[in-house]
């Protein structure tokens, strides 16, 4: 059975994860959001053993991280991982970070390809991890498309 939407396990800021203002650095929000995407992507087939057996892996096209709530060293949060939609070559998934507590620190919304390591080039996914992404799919079906997925960035005139 597919958890939906897919939770990590608990993770903690790393002391060198933290920049010169006191907080986590932007970068590492990605890093904690690949984290708990590699779950998601392990449950679908596409873990690390797929890119070392069948040369076939998932790259990263396009993300949209928005910062809610600052974390801090030694804060322990939780990821999730929602797969929203899907082609014969792509996967567009949402991701949320939240503090152990329950509050929201991040979003995150990414458009990944899949890869044929020989190209690299783009490449339909296999029947049997089509399979995979479609049980994801449908386990996902029903949970609401999340508020801030398909967010824009610009600046609002008046």
């Amino acid at each position: 059975m597919i958890a939906a939407p897919v939770v990590s396990k608990i993770m903690d800021i790393q002391k060198d994860w933290i920049d010169y203002n006191g907080h986590l650095n932007m970068a590492y929000y990605n890093v904690l959001f690949d984290k708990c995407a590699d779950d998601a992507f392990e449950l679908m087939g596409m873990g690390p053993n797929y890119a070392r057996d069948r040369k076939l892996t998932i790259y990263t096209a396009e993300i949209h991280v928005c910062y809610v709530r600052e974390l801090h060293l030694g804060d322990p949060v939780r990821g999730t991982f929602q797969l929203i939609d899907h082609d014969d070559k792509r996967l567009r998934a949402y991701q949320e970070l939240h503090h152990i507590d329950g509050w929201l620190a991040a979003t995150s919304e990414v458009l990944t390809l899949h890869v044929d390591m020989a190209g690299p080039k783009v490449a339909p996914f296999p029947a049997d991890i089509l399979t995979r992404v479609e049980a994801m799919q449908a386990a996902h079906a029903n949970l609401p498309m999340p508020e801030r997925a398909g967010r824009s960035i610009g600046i609002k005139r008046k």
